[in-house]
């Protein structure tokens, strides 16, 4: 696989996604949305380079919020080292493969390697957070963003306490997690067009 153009840097926050090759659905069952959140951090936690008989993981970033949508899905990223590209091509090869087996199919899953955006603003943070956690509302899969239980959302909203998303990155901008939830109320379409750089092509 060729080398990204721009390296995803350590300590920069990132919009990673990616869709289903011709936008068909990569997730088809509810077993397939836990499994990608399993694999990712196992991913996520990668083995640091010690002996055998001292092995420990270390995070390779910290996921800040994410969304798994039937075709595609969105991760709110923030790497620790340089590496985090390698981790991600594992992530989806290894999801491809599952997939495939399971449901006895062969090819691409995936459109192509994974797209990332650099987050350079704290403003487009939040903005992209919200973005990410409205994605299932805004296509018409549920009616609030909380009923969806394959998003950070809930975590946010303290519905939840999953040990993927870490939150407080973002909720610290905010008085408290209901201050994060009117945020995400009053959205109005409008607001994506000040992050319009970041999103999907």
């Amino acid at each position: 696989m060729p080398r990204r153009e721009v390296p995803l840097v350590a300590g920069e926050c990132y919009h990673v996604y990616n869709r289903g090759h011709n936008r068909q659905d990569i997730f088809f069952e509810e077993e397939n949305y836990l499994f990608f959140l399993r694999r990712l951090k196992r991913y996520l936690d990668a083995p640091l380079k010690t002996s055998e008989a001292l092995r420990e993981t270390s995070e390779v970033c910290t996921v800040v919020a994410y969304c798994l949508m039937p075709n595609h899905f969105h991760l709110l990223l923030q790497p620790h080292d340089d590496d985090l590209s390698h981790h991600l091509q594992l992530l989806t090869i290894s999801y491809t493969k599952a997939i495939n087996q399971r449901r006895h199919r062969i090819g691409a899953l995936f459109q192509g390697a994974f797209q990332a955006r650099c987050i350079d603003r704290d403003e487009y943070l939040l903005h992209l957070s919200r973005y990410i956690h409205l994605n299932p509302v805004q296509a018409g899969l549920t009616g609030r963003p909380e009923d969806w239980p394959y998003s950070s959302y809930r975590d946010y909203l303290g519905l939840r306490n999953g040990h993927l998303p870490r939150p407080d990155i973002v909720l610290s901008q905010f008085p408290d997690r209901a201050a994060y939830r009117q945020f995400v109320d009053v959205y109005v379409s409008s607001d994506s067009d000040r992050i319009a750089h970041l999103l999907l092509d």
